[in-house]
């Protein structure tokens, strides 16, 4: 029996090595199989009511994907939902780019870098990918109701690193409550 079938999907794969007794395609095949058994485990549906809201440097969210949370069907993608305070803002954070927002509700604008890029419910705001990065921060223009902002981007933490290339670091944080 090789190593791989005598693994267990919850056994830890652990790093190939010198000493290692199993050679790197088999490593390659436990690592597939821990990938299926995950994905048969995960969650398909992640409904909004059970997932924690959290308040941090960029302000109000909640993470429905993230690198982080082992639950999820797929790791692929990082998705949260993000609230700003009636008459506030959001955190600033350069970062490499590449994130896709869709305004649920509100209207608002977004500062990238030094320009101003106005919104309204139902719009989609694109951070384009920048080597340098870019800073960007939200603002809510409704004195009387939150803004409400979904994002998605690819999660390539593992692949590129958190950098991605460029930075990623907090500017500027979101005021408190």
């Amino acid at each position: 029996m090789s190593e791989r079938e005598k693994r267990t999907p919850e056994a830890p794969l652990g790093q190939p090595s010198a000493e290692r007794t199993e050679n790197l395609l088999d490593w390659l095949y436990a690592l597939r199989d821990r990938q299926r058994q995950h994905q048969r485990n995960g969650a398909w549906i992640i409904k909004g009511k059970d997932v924690p809201w959290e308040d941090n440097d960029q302000g109000r969210m909640q993470w429905y994907l993230h690198p982080a949370i082992e639950g999820t069907a797929i790791r692929s993608m990082m998705f949260l939902r993000q609230e700003i305070a009636p008459a506030s803002r959001s955190g600033s954070q350069r970062s490499p780019g590449g994130q896709i927002l869709y305004v649920l509700k509100g209207r608002g604008y977004t500062m990238l870098d030094d320009d101003r890029h106005d919104w309204d419910a139902e719009d989609v705001i694109n951070i384009p990918i920048r080597s340098e990065g870019v800073v960007v921060q939200h603002f809510n223009l409704d004195k009387e109701e939150p803004a409400v902002l979904i994002q998605a981007e690819l999660n390539l933490a593992d692949l590129l690193g958190l950098d991605r290339g460029s930075i990623l670091e907090q500017v500027e944080k979101a005021p408190k409550g």
